[in-house]
């Protein structure tokens, strides 16, 4: 059984590797880490460097080629049809459904999930409120900045509660001011539900926003002795 000190996830000598032979690609080269509940990380490195693929592992996205990946203390993240409860994930680019409110988008993942109609009301209110985007609840995307559909990216991720949120790049196609609302709304996010957080980024003004930093350079992670395993 695992204790409360248990991390979300447990990386362990993970790797990954696309193709075989000799165009095979080492994207991402045996990882060892640890996320803990309450943890503010930044992933950071060039472009190309592994970082998406390092969270895409994080997020059970991808399945390591070598290595082991688990989730020690998120209960439902082996399973892949319960595991957006257990992870919320954050990318590049919204992917807002184009035919729904704001309301609509933040609220479907609750109802999919099986989340009965009020409190599901409620917290699509208050999720939005959170991100500082209620007085958008009407629009359709298509009526929203990139920012303000990212914040709604991410108050859709703050409704379902989950105890893990891994973010992609979330500032990478923003201006600056609209990057760091974004940021701001992921920080009070994680706050808000208690939720560890990872931000891949290669800007350093997000980086400096979280406390935690671990590098990728060619596929190779390198992250401070706290990181580790026997944390």
């Amino acid at each position: 059984m695992m204790n409360a000190l248990s991390p979300d996830v447990l990386c362990r000598d993970a790797a990954l590797t696309f193709g075989t032979g000799p165009t095979a690609v080492v994207a991402v080269h045996g990882a060892t880490c640890a996320v803990h509940r309450g943890d503010r990380i930044a992933i950071i490195g060039p472009s190309g460097s592994g970082k998406s693929t390092l969270l895409h592992l994080l997020a059970g996205l991808e399945r390591p080629t070598s290595g082991t990946i688990e989730w020690p203390a998120l209960t439902g993240a082996h399973d892949a049809a319960t595991r957006s409860a257990a992870i919320g994930l954050v990318f590049q680019t919204p992917s807002l459904i184009p035919t729904l409110s704001v309301e609509e988008n933040v609220a479907l993942p609750l109802q999919l999930a099986g989340v009965a109609a009020a409190p599901t009301s409620e917290r699509t209110s208050e999720s939005l409120a959170q991100v500082d985007a209620a007085h958008l609840a009407d629009k359709l995307p298509e009526e929203l900045s990139g920012g303000q559909a990212q914040r709604v990216a991410v108050a859709r991720v703050l409704a379902m509660r989950p105890p893990l949120i891994l973010a992609d790049e979330p500032t990478g196609q923003l201006d600056h001011a609209s990057g760091q609302l974004v940021v701001n709304a992921l920080l009070a996010a994680a706050d808000h539900i208690g939720a560890a957080l990872v931000v891949t980024t290669h800007d350093a003004t997000v980086s400096a926003r979280l406390p935690d930093h671990w590098t990728m350079h060619e596929g190779r992670l390198s992250v401070p002795d706290r990181a580790g395993v026997n944390r």
